[in-house]
């Protein structure tokens, strides 16, 4: 397979697509109830992260066609929204094996933050491969997967915990049984 197969290959094109609908819900969240944005977000993360696993390594020929998109005021707006959604359950507490802390303290962190930022990349992502260029289709392919490393795999992956435990709080620690 040549570099050019990689751009349209089908890990490309489907990352393209769970991350296109990923934003369109994230920009919609405000006309759904928090329930349903949570229920939405443990199907479409689990998704997103295989997704980001099967990239395909691609160069990047003219680093200078890279681009973001996403505004510090479209970032914050969208925090924003999603912090008053989630309101009290928007912060959670996490010990976060990247964060050196050996003493095993937990963290806090922000549900709102997470998804936004992992909006963002996401985003910037979507709208340059969007674009009708090689480089640039290169070099969003090339920065997603490098983000995904570095950036919104670990987020979801600590955002899912959080989900998770909203969701099914009522059955975490007490005597309901699948095998009823």
């Amino acid at each position: 397979m040549n570099e050019s197969d990689n751009i349209f290959s089908p890990p490309v094109i489907e990352l393209f697509t769970v991350l296109n609908e990923y934003c369109i819900f994230i920009e919609k969240a405000s006309d759904y109830a928090k329930h349903d944005i949570l229920e939405y977000l443990n199907r479409v993360l689990p998704l997103m992260y295989l997704k980001g696993t099967l990239v395909p390594a691609v160069e990047v020929e003219h680093p200078e066609a890279n681009e973001r998109y996403v505004t510090e005021e479209q970032w914050q707006d969208i925090f924003n929204m999603l912090r008053a959604k989630f309101d009290k359950e928007d912060i959670f507490y996490f010990i976060d094996p990247g964060s050196n802390n050996f003493d095993e303290e937990w963290d806090i962190y922000s549900l709102s933050e997470d998804l936004t930022d992992i909006y963002q990349d996401s985003k910037d992502f979507v709208l340059l491969y969007s674009k009708n260029l090689h480089a640039a289709r290169e070099n969003a392919i090339h920065e997603i997967a490098a983000l995904f490393k570095s950036h919104w795999g670990h987020r979801i992956s600590r955002s899912l915990i959080h989900i998770h435990y909203i969701l099914y709080r009522s059955y975490i620690g007490s005597d309901n049984s699948y095998f009823d």
